[in-house]
């Protein structure tokens, strides 16, 4: 699977555990996110992230800055991107599973490594259910 990540300053760190973990186990990722830990402006390392999943240059993308907020924001400004904040396994789940989400976006500072790894996990292969989700996805570009 190629995966897009991009992070800020202060998703450094996890990124790059990240990273390590997908790369350990067989897919391919392209890294926009900045290496450093001096403070950047996160938009900056999110638009290549959307534009990588816009374009189809990857299958799923992961965001990764302080709250995880800025970082989704920035992400679903672009069409057909559905970035979901992921804190919990649970969550990350349900944003695959009802809410086809193609990005997930994570809170560095509120999440452990150890979670992070189980829910990038749970994001890449649950599938995204259909049915009456589908239909709900369809209604939520603007007109």
């Amino acid at each position: 699977m190629k995966i897009s990540i991009g992070n800020d300053h202060a998703g450094t760190k996890l990124k790059e555990t990240i990273k390590f973990y997908l790369e350990k186990n067989g897919h391919e990722v392209k890294n926009h996110g900045t290496d450093l830990n001096q403070s950047v402006d996160y938009p900056d390392f999110i638009h290549p992230v959307a534009n990588d999943i816009k374009k189809g240059k990857a299958d799923l993308g992961i965001v990764i800055c302080g709250s995880g907020n800025g970082a989704a924001m920035t992400a679903n400004k672009y069409p057909k991107i559905r970035a979901a904040l992921c804190w919990t396994e649970e969550i990350t789940k349900l944003s695959r599973s009802h809410n086809d989400a193609n990005i997930m976006s994570v809170p560095a500072r509120f999440v452990s490594p150890k979670d992070a790894i189980g829910m990038v996990d749970i994001f890449i292969s649950t599938p995204f259910e259909g049915g009456r989700h589908k239909n709900r996805i369809d209604k939520i570009p603007c007109q």
